[in-house]
């Protein structure tokens, strides 16, 4: 089952996956928020479509990763709107992927391919 794997085991994350767990990062978010977060977060490089989007969430509601969250009364605009945040899980494979790449840079400067200190 989902919940009882550890997060190394969802690794390496696609990189629409790390897009949302990142935009989630900060806090519950509906699906447009979601979308507009990625967006502006990569300079308008990653762009997610809401089928994109929606069959992604799907899949991180199914492994537990996010949640739909429904104590969001005080957006009254549309009762139909759902929100989405990072379970504790989410959240912890989130963190390993984001070591995963911080990894992968530290020996892409070690070998000269970007600038900056290999520490």
């Amino acid at each position: 089952m989902a919940h009882m794997r550890s997060a190394g085991s969802f690794l390496p994350l696609t990189a629409v996956v790390f897009e949302i767990l990142l935009a989630l990062s900060d806090g519950d978010l509906h699906g447009y928020d979601i979308m507009r977060e990625v967006e502006n977060r990569s300079g308008g490089s990653v762009v997610l479509h809401a089928g994109t989007l929606y069959r992604a969430l799907h899949r991180l509601l199914r492994e537990k990763l996010v949640e739909e969250r429904g104590d969001h009364a005080a957006d009254s605009t549309d009762a139909r709107r759902r929100y989405y945040g990072l379970t504790a899980l989410g959240r912890a494979v989130a963190v390993a992927e984001a070591r995963r790449l911080a990894s992968q840079v530290q020996a892409a400067r070690s070998r000269r391919l970007l600038k900056g200190s290999a520490s």
